[in-house]
């Protein structure tokens, strides 16, 4: 699958809930697990794949890939921490990014079958990013305007280049 990049109007779009989780639903995430690892990314949305549907993937380190068909926060920590955050629709970019510490999440998984999941730390953080993208969310929108505006200028003249340069403002993750 292509990963869809910064600028594209469908990572602004929101995601549409998946009526039917069948063999179709779970090729799907299958396929953007292979993608998300081609991109060595920890974490991939649907709206990544140009696919605005309530879906994403994870795998963080060594733990197995996790996938959230119609995911929702019930509850989050009023700790937060804050972390130096990727995307893979964004690639190159880094910022530091407040979150919840923890959370707790109720989604489907690729079976059909509803689960929730309490994760704190960098699960937890890639979930909530990967969550914002079905908004039209992207980690960018959670810096100041200062901040997104230097980011921003960074990327515009990375892409002008055609260059792997990268910017950071906050090591962090690509999700």
């Amino acid at each position: 699958m292509e990963i869809v990049i910064y600028g594209n109007e469908v990572l602004a779009g929101e995601a549409q809930p998946v009526r039917v989780i069948d063999a179709k639903a779970a090729k799907l995430a299958a396929d953007m697990i292979e993608t998300m690892r081609a991109g060595k990314g920890i974490g991939l949305a649907a709206p990544q794949v140009g696919i605005l549907k309530r879906l994403f993937v994870v795998q963080v380190a060594d733990d197995i890939p996790r996938v959230f068909f119609n995911p929702k926060i019930v509850q989050e920590s009023e700790e937060t921490t804050k972390y130096e955050e990727g995307c893979l629709s964004l690639p190159g970019i880094y910022a530091d990014v407040v979150r919840p510490a923890a959370i707790r999440v109720h989604a489907w998984n690729e079976k059909g079958k509803p689960f929730t999941l309490d994760a704190e730390g960098l699960l937890a953080r890639v979930i909530q990013h990967e969550l914002d993208h079905l908004y039209g969310v992207m980690f960018i929108d959670h810096l100041s305007e200062l901040k997104r505006k230097r980011i921003l200028k960074a990327w515009e003249e990375k892409s002008r280049r055609g260059t792997s340069a990268s910017a950071s403002l906050g090591g962090g993750f690509r999700a």
